[in-house]
């Protein structure tokens, strides 16, 4: 009873400081998935663009789960601002029961105090990347315990969260066959399959393929000379986080690596999804976003608890007050240095005022081509023409590697000609003193400067 509450205090407490400190946080990805889901609610369909069955999420029961709850709460990116915050809230507590089963106090500490306040995972808020994880180490803490269906569910959950959601069951299944040697939970594999197949099935019969369209895409994009593909980009990732708290993390982790081996060989079965994950999207060669790295931080969280476990060699004992004390302290201090605010986005500031704008002085089967449709997509409700070739994948085709966005606008503005174009002034020169000089007319700018961003964000008519 005493555990239950405590962890219900946890769980709303770090969810409420989460949604405060990351209120304004917004960025454009996530908004696909919130017109999908709005789309579905009012029973248009599983589609972004009316009538176009292309399948330009990765997140099917998120896009459900939103489409569900918007009924009860209608403010969509608000809504999935709140479920990642509760799921980073749920991760920590699944770390912290993993933990405690597998006896490594410094990571339960770490799990429950620090994997909430990573700036990364913060990032990632408003997308289905802390649900995906939530769902990942609910089955890890369950696996730990032998509780093989729940651990089938949690695994499915994530399969339809994220399709990388496959890597950890595939890890899993390997190492119960491997190293636990017992009968096929068939009730458990059941499960799996019962809840994985049928959107399998919906998804081929409805988009003609269970993939979402976007990882062709995203491969495409990392071709191109201009982009960075994910291994690289991890390396600039790295470069971000040269603060003090980092370093003493990094060489926490270091640590921790070595007494992993050492002392805590459990905790291979985790770094293995992790590795096994970073290998399969290096291979895959998509482009660097930000969140596909988010991840990779369960797997730090882990290093570094061991790291301060593998520390207790200095006092008498572990379990003194004086270790646990040190600990809880140490990971506070790191904790407290990372919980800081976002600073606005204000790029997605200026997209949200170009949609409204677009939504009420535009007929409404009216055509927009811009280069990230998200938010304005979202805000606008007309059909989107996408230049990056998220929602158009024949768009993506045009992705060479020596070609630029310039070449993908231009090629998406001749093939689908849309009524209007909204594009930050000078991102495009070519495209703009080419075809828009051609063919359209400037009808309303958004001026950069109170919005402390760059650019002009013009919104163009076509002929």
């Amino acid at each position: 009873m005493v555990k239950a509450v405590g962890a219900a205090i946890y769980l709303i407490g770090t969810s409420l400081l989460i949604n405060y400190f990351f209120s304004n946080w917004i960025y454009d990805d996530p908004f696909i998935t919130y017109r999908y889901a709005a789309n579905l609610q009012h029973g248009l369909g599983f589609v972004y663009n009316t009538g176009e069955r292309v399948l330009s999420t990765t997140t099917p029961l998120f896009t459900f789960l939103l489409a569900f709850l918007g009924n009860l709460w209608s403010d969509l990116p608000q809504l999935a601002k709140v479920i990642g915050a509760f799921s980073l809230a749920w991760a920590g507590i699944c770390l912290w029961d993993l933990s405690n089963t597998w006896k490594s106090p410094g990571v339960a500490w770490a799990g429950l105090l620090l994997y909430p306040a990573f700036p990364l995972l913060h990032r990632t808020l408003g997308s289905e990347t802390p649900l995906y994880l939530a769902f990942c180490l609910s089955a890890f803490a369950f696996y730990s315990r032998q509780r093989y269906s729940l651990t089938a569910v949690c695994l499915a959950l994530a399969v339809l969260t994220r399709p990388d959601g496959i890597l950890l069951a595939f890890v899993l299944a390997v190492h119960f066959l491997v190293q636990i040697r017992r009968p096929i939970p068939w009730v458990a594999l059941a499960l799996f399959l019962g809840i994985t197949i049928p959107w399998f099935v919906f998804a081929w019969t409805y988009f003609g393929s269970p993939l979402p369209v976007t990882l062709a895409v995203k491969q495409q994009q990392g071709i191109m000379t201009i982009s960075q593909r994910f291994s690289p980009g991890f390396l600039s990732l790295l470069g971000g986080y040269s603060l003090w708290p980092y370093a003493l993390e990094a060489g926490l982790a270091a640590a921790g690596l070595i007494f992993m081996f050492r002392s805590a060989r459990q905790w291979v079965l985790l770094t293995a999804w992790i590795m096994l994950y970073f290998l399969m999207y290096s291979l895959l060669g998509v482009t660097a976003y930000f969140w596909y790295y988010a991840p990779l931080v369960p797997g730090l969280i882990v290093l570094i608890g061991l790291g301060i476990t593998g520390i207790r060699g200095f006092f008498i004992s572990s379990r003194t007050p004086v270790f646990y004390s040190a600990v809880i302290s140490l990971i506070l201090v790191l904790a407290a240095s990372q919980a800081v605010r976002i600073p606005l986005n204000n790029r997605s500031i200026i997209y949200g005022l170009v949609g409204e704008w677009l939504r009420e002085n535009t007929p409404t089967n009216a055509s927009v081509g811009t280069l990230e449709v998200g938010i304005i997509g979202f805000h606008s409700q007309r059909r989107m023409i996408d230049f990056a070739g998220l929602i158009q994948p024949e768009v993506g085709s045009q992705f060479t590697q020596y070609a630029t966005y310039e070449d993908s606008a231009k090629w998406a503005a001749e093939h689908y000609h849309p009524d209007y174009l909204a594009l930050f002034e000078g991102d495009l020169p070519r495209f703009e003193h080419g075809y828009i000089a051609q063919h359209c007319t400037m009808i309303q700018s958004f001026p950069a400067n109170p919005y402390l961003y760059s650019s002009y964000m013009n919104v163009y008519a076509c002929r």
